[in-house]
């Protein structure tokens, strides 16, 4: 089969996640769903943010046609407008069903900054992308820019200090007081809250606050690669998804880095590292890697060359696709011919798996299933 012809069934197979596999009430993305099992009405705020990106996908494609669609997004947004929210930030988890906040952990029960910036870069380009003279569209389009001109990101710099925080909550405060700094996932944060219409922040705010720590410069060669930005290795793979889902890195430069060249350096050190397999776990080599964030057969962990335990996520490469085509496309034929429906399921590819331990998830994750499709469709089009 043709590469793109490939990349197409993949994309679709994983889009029945956001459409079949969606809250029923709200049609919001779920946080989770495991196959044979009944699902809760936990839905993941960011993950719902992708899944309006890839029912743009949908429309595009045909997969779906634009009135189903439009029905989708009035229900999503039904529920968004009447959820609970905290200075316009969403929490983490909601529940799908009655917008109730559902606590992360037992502090983090209210505001989550970076969640709702994932969301907002959804609905951004949904109200850009349905831009049609019609009243289905123009209330999306309104409502949208309701959700959007209410986020108070000025409010999470704590009353002024140059820097974002990424929750809040009527409980307990300033409790959790973790501060968003980089180079990490969050530079879609920032670049919300420089551009928003009602409540930006100062430049001060992203250079002190994110461009600031022992975290964000790197400058070192990790296989012979040298990495601009960031943590020993780069850290996880959806550093270089998630921001630019809805962030075109090609030619985004500022004093630090260009955005381009530190993801493609990124993704080769990560595939770097799974063809060396220090580690010599099973299965790793030039068509198997890519480490990020997911279940592994202990738990979950933020995977990554520092902290390889010999789990493969196959988002990691996937949504890897424009910053190394080949290369993806040769693990995604891997995938497929090695592992089979271990890998290959209802709703796309499985969480995880771990040759070495011969485990295989039997589950999927929004946030892991949204970027496949997104970024698939932005190294072929571009379009969001």
């Amino acid at each position: 089969m043709p590469d793109d012809a490939l990349l197409e069934i993949v994309q679709r197979q994983t889009f029945r996640y956001f459409w079949e596999g969606a809250h029923p009430v709200s049609g919001l993305a779920l946080d989770q769903r495991t196959s044979g099992k009944e699902a809760d009405d936990k839905v993941s705020v960011g993950g719902a943010g992708f899944g309006v990106m890839a029912l743009i996908v949908a429309v595009e494609r045909r997969w779906v046609t634009r009135d189903a669609a439009l029905e989708r997004l009035g229900r999503m947004l039904k529920l968004l407008l009447h959820a609970r929210c905290y200075h316009g930030a969403y929490p983490h988890f909601m529940n799908g069903r009655t917008g109730e906040s559902i606590p992360f952990w037992r502090k983090d029960d209210a505001a989550d900054l970076v969640e709702t910036s994932f969301l907002m870069m959804g609905l951004l380009c949904a109200r850009e992308y349905f831009a049609r003279d019609t009243p289905e569209e123009a209330a999306a389009r309104s409502h949208i820019s309701i959700l959007w001109d209410e986020v108070e990101w000025n409010w999470f710099t704590q009353g002024g200090r140059e820097m974002l925080y990424w929750h809040w909550s009527p409980y307990n405060g300033w409790a959790m007081d973790h501060a968003i700094r980089g180079w990490n996932e969050c530079l879609i944060t920032y670049v919300l809250a420089a551009s928003s219409p009602r409540f930006s922040v100062e430049p001060a705010v992203y250079h002190r606050g994110f461009a600031s720590g022992p975290g964000f410069c790197n400058r070192k060669p990790w296989y012979d690669i040298e990495l601009p930005l960031g943590m020993p290795f780069g850290g996880p793979l959806f550093f270089t998804h998630y921001s630019f889902c809805g962030l075109d890195p090609r030619g985004l430069m500022d004093r630090y880095a260009d955005y381009w060249e530190q993801s493609v350096r990124h993704v080769r050190i990560n595939r770097a590292h799974c063809v060396a397999n220090p580690g010599k776990f099973a299965g790793y080599g030039e068509s198997c890697w890519g480490l990020t964030a997911s279940d592994d057969p202990w738990g979950y962990s933020a995977h990554a060359p520092d902290t390889d335990n010999g789990t493969i996520t196959p988002t990691g490469a996937l949504a890897s696709l424009p910053y190394a085509p080949a290369e993806v496309v040769t693990v995604l034929r891997h995938f497929l011919e090695r592992y089979g429906k271990r890998l290959w399921r209802e709703f796309g590819f499985v969480n995880a798996f771990c040759e070495s331990q011969n485990w295989y998830a039997d589950r999927f994750l929004a946030i892991d299933q949204g970027p496949i499709i997104v970024m698939i469709e932005n190294h072929r089009t571009g379009l969001l």
